[in-house]
């Protein structure tokens, strides 16, 4: 919920690869008998696929660009969630693509679905959203509902040796919703962005089992404020790009008279720079650095966001953080990826410094799964300073719209 980026209201997960993800198994079981034959040659495997949704016809391969391009073709999913803040747990719901593709030109998709999930800590949630492009692509609208109940355990804003021993744990139940616009500055790659979120949050703080007869904590805010934003997008791909550069640079500005139940800001800075290194090598970059300012809710402090740290494990006031990954699409439709990443979290609770670093890396599998998207899906295993985690990936770990 801390994320106040419009598809990151739930830990991590982001509401696109919630959506998309487990489309790879759902639909094999469609198109598999279960018999063991002989493959057919290349040339039979193409012509087979001529007449399937769910092959490629310029390679016989597994593929859902067909399906996706089925007009009111919602594709049902369930996927596995693995984020380690929340545990193991289920989710699914419907999603559909409509890519305007041209003759020349890649053109961005819309993108409308519905999702529910839940963990094996009583997490739960549920909600839909809708992407979509307007005016020939120069005008983008994200609008999004939710609501959700997430367990998580608090461990302090900076370090704390009391609470990274014996964290709190709480509950924060959220209702609510985001409207959000882009423009495109004529014909250049800048987009000027204004939103609006408003989220009514209750969250309950379990009393430590160490007090015995100490009631648990209550407390509700309205969190309400605007989105200005200003982009800078070169990316050839919104899944999973290989070339391009993607600057964004957000301030949210949180106050009374927006509904919200107190004035505070949160400013957010992010860059993603993607390049090819050879035919089948693809290097990417990113780095992102979030402050807030004035007195905002404990939650809405940002945190470490990378593979291998769980969601709001390593919150502080301000936090910049760097990942690299590069992926080698070594045979056909497959890939390798090796990632590594740093982040810093800085606090200062009445004049005392509490400043906490990480170091984070893994690896992963990729299969491209729909190349008319520019889609790969696969896993991920990542390391840091507390447990080993796995990440289920559609696109970009780094997913941006």
């Amino acid at each position: 919920m801390p994320n106040l980026h419009p598809l990151s209201f739930f830990p991590r997960r982001r509401l696109l690869a919630a959506l998309a993800v487990g489309a790879m198994a759902w639909l094999s079981a469609l198109t598999s008998t279960g018999q063991t034959t002989t493959p057919p040659s290349p040339s039979t495997a193409k012509d087979a696929a001529a007449g399937s949704k769910f092959k490629s016809p310029e390679d016989g391969w597994f593929d859902v660009s067909s399906f996706l391009d089925e007009a009111y073709g919602f594709l049902p999913i369930a996927m596995p969630i693995t984020e380690p803040a929340v545990g193991y747990g289920l989710g699914g719901g419907l999603m559909f693509l409509d890519q305007p593709i041209g003759n020349s030109e890649y053109k961005r998709p819309n993108i409308t679905g519905v999702f529910g999930f839940g963990t094996e800590n009583g997490t739960w949630g549920g909600g839909a959203m809708d992407i979509r492009m307007w005016m020939d692509q120069k005008l983008q609208t994200v609008a999004g509902l939710f609501r959700a109940s997430i367990n998580l355990d608090f461990y302090g804003v900076g370090e704390d040796p009391i609470l990274a021993a014996h964290p709190l744990r709480y509950t924060i139940d959220v209702t609510g919703g985001v409207l959000m616009g882009k423009y495109q500055l004529g014909k250049s790659r800048w987009l000027l962005g204004m939103g609006y979120v408003y989220v009514a949050t209750e969250v309950t703080f379990n009393a430590p089992p160490s007090t015995p007869g100490l009631p648990d904590y209550t407390s509700k805010t309205n969190v309400a404020g605007i989105l200005p934003s200003i982009t800078y997008d070169t990316r050839d791909n919104v899944f999973t790009p290989t070339k391009g550069l993607y600057l964004e640079a957000t301030m949210a500005v949180f106050d009374e008279a927006l509904g919200a139940d107190g004035s505070y800001q949160r400013g957010t800075l992010v860059g993603m720079y993607f390049r090819p290194l050879g035919p089948k090598l693809f290097l990417g970059l990113k780095g992102q650095m979030t402050a807030t300012f004035g007195d905002p809710p404990f939650f809405l402090e940002p945190y470490i966001s990378l593979r291998g740290a769980p969601a709001m494990r390593y919150q502080g006031e301000e936090v910049a953080q760097a990942e690299a990954e590069l992926r080698w699409q070594f045979w056909k439709r497959v890939s390798v990826v090796g990632f590594a990443g740093t982040g810093k979290a800085w606090s200062d609770i009445r004049g005392i410094e509490r400043d906490r670093s990480i170091v984070t890396g893994g690896t992963g599998l990729r299969y491209e799964i729909a190349r008319k998207y520019g889609i790969h899906a696969g896993l991920d295993v990542a390391w840091g300073p507390d447990e080993t985690a796995l990440y289920i990936q559609v696109g970009s770990a780094w997913a941006r719209p």
